[in-house]
């Protein structure tokens, strides 16, 4: 991939993921890419094609998770994150918009919610695979849905009380599917 074309699918993520994709404009993008609104179309079709591309580049450069689930549930569900939404979760960001979009921008959503599920079953504790995908579905839905709701109250307190039961909520299944029977 190009250097501008990079640079492009990075500003219209951040972009993207702090505004939403109605608010941001081609001309925004280019802007915040260092580059110029006609060089726009010599990388995409159209502002959907941006889109589509931009969801898609979000999602695998900011591929998360690895082997220790529990600092990576920490980190997601901790207030930098909740506070950072332009640099934070594509899924988290762009999810609910996404059901607006394209079906290219709804696949990339797709692609990217099955590479995370297969990732955090990956990084589960020993049990059957029926069992660590369920976790980690659910984990998954628990930790996105929770920065959502953190992200959208008003009061401070609240929004660091949905992110802490959230993680502990999590985090007492995954001890359920470590211990011993």
């Amino acid at each position: 991939m190009g250097q501008n074309r990079r640079r492009i699918l990075d500003a219209a993520g951040r972009l993207f993921r702090e505004k939403g994709f109605d608010a941001v404009g081609v001309a925004e993008v280019m802007k915040a890419a260092g580059l110029t609104h006609g060089g726009f179309y010599g990388h995409f079709s159209s502002k959907d094609d941006l889109i589509a591309h931009s969801v898609a580049h979000a999602l695998t450069s900011n591929a998360e998770g690895g082997s220790d689930f529990r600092a990576y549930l920490d980190a997601y569900l901790s207030p930098g994150h909740r506070d950072d939404a332009a640099n934070g979760c594509p899924t988290a960001g762009l999810a609910a918009d996404v059901r607006h979009q394209t079906a290219e921008a709804r696949l990339a959503m797709s692609e990217g919610f099955r590479s995370q599920i297969d990732r955090i079953s990956e990084a589960l504790p020993e049990s059957t695979m029926v069992d660590k995908r369920r976790a980690a579905i659910g984990s998954w839905a628990a930790m996105v849905g929770a920065i959502i709701l953190a992200r959208a109250v008003d009061d401070r307190e609240f929004s660091d009380e949905i992110l802490e039961q959230t993680r502990a909520w999590i985090d007492a299944g995954i001890n359920r599917m470590s211990a011993p029977e």
